[in-house]
């Protein structure tokens, strides 16, 4: 069985809160923008490109991009050496404008919300499945035709392999954990007995109290 349960807040890993809202500021601004251009696609693969081809493979051109020592007209001209004639003009004048705001060290963080709003433009519901395994296709399709009956939009699935989780299985859909891993259900089967044990014992002293 899987049980729903809330994300606690805590987050695998440091979020930077502003950079998170100017991302989403820009990401928003560059939606708006290609869907008016009609170039969304090529807009999004441009994006995808730019982090995954140019920023994790150049690392100190992403530094130089980001520095706040640089000004924005120096960098400019960088950003046309780079770019021009290989993204759409949408996405070239993006950088630009976000360069002359100073912001692209929230490029990334910029990128991950523009991935959210393009998702649900699409209607795509990005989920992580975490096993104790691999599991087969046929498993996994299972898993996205009752997710379809579940969610308002298309699943798309992120498998993942956990070897603590015992068994079982965890899907994550944005800050929402639905847990049927066995793991899971130990500890809860450990916390009710602690709970039920610390009821027996508060319960003999108040009897105690009262014979007494």
């Amino acid at each position: 069985m899987i049980d729903a349960v809330k994300n606690n807040g805590k987050a695998s890993e440091a979020v930077d809160v502003g950079a998170q809202q100017v991302g989403a500021t820009y990401a928003k601004a560059l939606l708006s923008a290609a869907k008016k251009a009609g170039n969304l696609e090529q807009v999004a693969e441009d994006f995808r490109a730019t982090i995954v081809e140019v920023l994790d493979k150049l690392p100190r051109l992403e530094h130089v991009l980001a520095s706040a020592l640089i000004a924005p007209e120096e960098k400019l001209p960088l950003i046309e050496r780079v770019f021009r004639g290989r993204v759409t003009p949408t996405f070239l004048n993006f950088l630009k404008v976000v360069a002359t705001k100073g912001r692209l060290g929230a490029l990334r963080a910029t990128y991950r919300e523009f991935l959210k709003h393009y998702d649900e433009y699409r209607g795509i519901v990005r989920v992580k499945l975490t096993t104790a395994s691999a599991v087969s296709p046929q498993v996994q399709e299972r898993i996205q035709q009752t997710l379809r009956s579940m969610l308002d939009g298309e699943p798309v699935i992120d498998a993942q392999i956990d070897p603590e989780l015992i068994g079982g299985l965890v899907l994550r859909v944005g800050d929402a954990v639905y847990d049927g891993s066995v793991a899971r259900q130990l500890q809860q089967m450990r916390e009710q007995m602690i709970n039920r044990s610390v009821h027996e014992i508060q319960s003999g002293r108040n009897r105690f109290r009262t014979s007494s």
